[in-house]
């Protein structure tokens, strides 16, 4: 039974070389398959971004739709081959790169059955993420799922935190559009609480403003209490970054079983499959 187990886990040999060339970029091999990849997604968004332009769109669309669709071919490759040169390509998938890479190849094919999808390609501009792993900043990409966990861990409470803030936007912006009134462009409540928006994200566009003492009184209240939203939220996420990172170790591996990283530096086994590292 062990036997059996243990033939199951491991990767066949020409996966097992896949799996270097793909995944890992301490090889030569995969380090020329990284940077291939790198300028090949930087020439597939040159051509969405030029093809906007409506001049080049007339003189060289066809080109631009041919190249568009070698790029998507190549892609649609390498995003089967990533499938391939792992044990268990579903884990990849669903992880955030292999969304990423979905993300890149998808659009194109909604293209055929929608018009203007093929604007989305942009978000091949994404995957630009995987140059980290060539230049060996692949902490970078750990440091990315990190500040993922601290924000989950403190989203309860700075939702309750806004939860306050919107109601007390909605009084304050009830309260000026009694104070000023439809005569100093406080139109109606709802206008009146755009109004309150955007005096406490001081953002100010200024297209409304208060005239009366009382309102200027409000509005000054209002921006000292722009100053504690910014600070609320900071706060609560730095606490949840700092008691996540003194428990925080990280290692550059990736899985040869599901293709991600982020495990920590003693780990012997994939904290997402379970496979041996």
């Amino acid at each position: 039974m062990p036997n059996t187990m243990k033939a199951v886990n491991e990767s066949k040999p020409w996966q097992q070389k896949l799996h270097q060339v793909i995944y890992e970029s301490s090889t030569p091999a995969g380090k020329a398959f990284d940077i291939l990849l790198i300028v090949l997604i930087h020439l597939s968004i040159g051509v969405v971004m030029f093809d906007s332009i409506s001049t080049w769109h007339q003189r060289y669309g066809r080109e631009f739709y041919v190249l568009e669709w070698i790029f998507t071919g190549l892609f649609t490759i390498e995003y089967i081959l990533r499938l391939m040169s792992i044990r268990k390509p579903l884990h990849f998938a669903l992880s955030p790169l292999g969304l990423i890479d979905l993300l890149a190849i998808l659009p194109s094919y909604l293209s055929i059955f929608f018009g203007g999808a093929e604007a989305l390609m942009v978000l091949r501009a994404l995957r630009l993420m995987r140059i980290f792993r060539i230049f060996k900043l692949t902490r970078f990409l750990t440091e990315m799922e990190f500040l993922g966990v601290a924000i989950r861990a403190s989203l309860q409470k700075i939702v309750i935190f806004m939860l306050v803030v919107l109601t007390l936007i909605v009084i304050l912006g009830s309260v000026m559009y009694l104070v000023e009134g439809p005569e100093h462009g406080f139109t109606s409540i709802p206008e009146s609480i755009y109004w309150a928006v955007v005096t406490v994200t001081t953002v100010g566009y200024g297209d409304i403003s208060p005239t009366t003492p009382l309102g200027k009184i409000i509005a000054s209240f209002m921006m000292l209490i722009g100053y504690g939203i910014i600070a609320v939220p900071t706060g609560i996420l730095t606490t949840e970054i700092a008691a996540k990172a003194r428990a925080k170790t990280e290692s550059q591996e990736a899985c040869p079983s599901c293709g991600r990283e982020g495990h920590e530096s003693d780990a012997k086994f994939c904290k997402w499959c379970g496979a041996a590292l």
